[in-house]
C-alpha cells in the first residue's frame, strides 16, 4: 500500500497554489521532469534553510535532491533552488526510502479509473 505522504505531496505538487510548491514545479521543470506526471515519494525539511526530496519522473529515473530556501521569510519559497541533483535509479533500493519508493512505482502503474 502506497504511504499517505507520496499520495499527499503528489496531488500538492500538481495543484497546491503555496510558493513552495509552484517553485517546485518550476524548478523540476528546469531539469526536465514534467510535473504533472512526476511522483514525489519525499519532501523531508531537514534543517532551517532546506528540504532533501526524492521524486519518480514519469519514464521511470529516481531523482533526489536537496531544496534550499529562506524558510523564515515570508515568501522565502518564492526563490528556492536545487542542489545535489542526483540520478539515483540504480541504486535507491538500498536507500533509506526504498520501500516507500518500491510502492510509490506501484502505484504509479495502477491503471486510472475513468468516469
Amino acid at each position: 500500500m502506497v504511504s499517505s505522504i507520496v499520495v499527499q505531496y503528489t496531488d500538492l505538487l500538481r495543484v497546491s497554489t503555496y510558493d513552495l510548491w509552484i517553485r517546485l514545479r518550476e524548478l523540476l521543470r528546469s531539469q526536465g521532469l514534467d510535473p504533472d506526471r512526476t511522483i514525489v515519494v519525499d519532501l523531508l525539511q531537514e534543517g532551517p534553510d532546506h528540504e532533501d526530496g526524492q521524486v519518480i519522473s514519469d519514464d521511470g529515473r529516481v531523482y533526489r535532491f536537496t531544496l534550499f530556501y529562506d524558510q523564515a521569510a515570508e515568501h522565502g519559497a518564492r526563490s528556492a533552488y536545487l542542489h545535489n541533483w542526483t540520478d539515483i535509479t540504480e541504486s535507491w533500493r538500498t536507500g533509506s526510502l526504498a520501500t516507500r519508493t518500491a510502492d510509490a512505482f506501484a502505484w504509479k502503474s495502477e491503471p486510472t479509473e475513468s468516469s
